[in-house]
């Protein structure tokens, strides 16, 4: 009955080694850089830095468009605001006469008759 039970217990050993040499080499998979998900990780890691110079470099330009828009802004609203001054200033000025009527409204280059024959 002993035997029987050292048996049992030896092959119970041998089995529990052998699970984890399988586990052992799965895990060694599992974390591989290359392959595994170690390497996902290491290439996600690179793309998170990349994504950071760029997210780094897009927030540069975009401030320094904002500035540049500020500044036509300002130009903007001073061009207007000199451009009412002037409207109203012409409000000022008396009517223009209005200017005679010709018997034609359009221009002729030589009048027609005798004397535009030469």
């Amino acid at each position: 009955m002993t035997m029987i039970a050292d048996v049992l217990l030896i092959s119970g050993a041998l089995a529990a080694g052998f699970y984890c040499l399988v586990l052992s080499r799965r895990l060694r998979r599992f974390t591989d850089l290359e392959k595994g998900v170690g390497g996902a990780v290491a290439v996600l890691s690179v793309q998170v830095d990349d994504l950071t110079k760029t997210l780094t470099q897009a927030q540069a330009t975009a401030k320094s468009s904002v500035d540049t828009l500020d500044s036509v802004s300002s130009r903007a609203e001073a061009a207007g605001h000199r451009l009412e001054l002037l409207v109203a200033s012409l409000h000022d000025l008396p009517e223009p006469a209005t200017p005679k009527q010709t018997e034609s409204p359009f221009f002729v280059r030589r009048p027609s008759g005798p004397e535009g024959n030469q």
